[in-house]
């Protein structure tokens, strides 16, 4: 009997933790968080991230979406070296698999422009951030991502 095993492949998604330093206050509380809350389902609270396409490579999927998503391009972005995070978990019973890059903010005063698949967004300091990220594995994220700034503020 020929069996044939049906394989799911994961969800691949790609995307920015994007961060802004604000003048007013000293480091480490001086450093923001995007989150993007979605207009569907549960309005969860989000990084900038979107589906893989055919063909295209995951950083170019992270700066598409958030192009797409928050109205941050490249040109306003400033990718910071050295940061990778994998999330892997489950949406609907189907595997997922998210990448986060950390990417700064060039002029912390550009505006963002949600698209239609978001209805708020906010900049939070990590305390806020993760009550809003509310996944734990979106919460270590945004932890790794504060620690790896702030010890690259402390080399400097």
């Amino acid at each position: 009997m020929n069996m044939v095993r049906k394989i799911e492949m994961a969800l691949r998604a790609c995307g920015f933790i994007v961060f802004r330093l604000a003048d007013s206050l000293p480091p480490p509380d001086n450093i923001e968080y995007l989150l993007l809350q979605t207009s569907y389902g549960k309005h969860h609270w989000t990084p900038p991230k979107g589906h893989v396409d055919p063909g295209e490579d995951d950083l170019t999927t992270a700066l598409r979406e958030t192009k797409e998503e928050a109205g941050l391009g490249a040109d306003h972005l400033r990718v910071v070296d050295g940061f990778l995070q994998e999330l892997r978990y489950e949406v609907q019973g189907r595997p997922k698999e998210v990448l986060y890059w950390l990417a700064e903010l060039r002029d912390p005063r550009t505006a963002v422009t949600l698209s239609d698949e978001h209805q708020d967004y906010r900049w939070a300091r990590l305390e806020e951030a993760c009550i809003l990220a509310q996944y734990n594995d979106l919460q270590d994220t945004l932890r790794a991502a504060q620690t790896h700034l702030q010890a690259r503020e402390d080399k400097q």
